[in-house]
């Protein structure tokens, strides 16, 4: 019945006491709690999840599958497949994302680019001369 599904498993932990000042580039599951003061990124190819707790934050990019924010994002958002803004939640910047799912008193200080995940072909037509 509460059987674990293993593309949301949560492989890494930043936790409440934790300051990252750099990058990070993770695969899987990644939580924050702390802050890191970088870019995080998936490693592409990969299913990624993200969840920014309620006292993470994140001072730069963020791209990933799936993000779940209920703390602070400054920087541009990437959400490939979800973006799901909780209540807490304070983004300032630009925010892709595929589906949006946005609970009252969140807040997104910036663009939303929707993208629905088809390429988009430009067919030119050919002129005869």
């Amino acid at each position: 019945m509460f059987a674990r599904n293993p593309r949301n498993a949560m492989d890494s932990l930043i936790g409440a006491a934790t300051r990252i000042d750099g990058d990070v580039l993770f695969k899987g599951g990644l939580r924050i709690d702390g802050q890191v003061r970088g870019n995080v990124t998936a490693e592409v190819g990969q299913h990624s999840f993200v969840v920014v707790g309620e006292h993470g934050r994140i001072d730069g990019e963020v791209r990933c599958d799936h993000l779940v924010v209920n703390g602070a994002i400054n920087g541009p958002v990437h959400a490939s497949e979800l973006l799901e803004v909780q209540p807490k939640a304070r983004i300032y910047g630009e925010v892709h994302y595929k589906v949006l799912e946005m609970h009252g008193g969140a807040l997104v200080s910036g663009q939303l680019v929707h993208h629905d995940g088809v390429d988009k072909v430009l067919h030119l037509a050919a002129s005869e001369a």
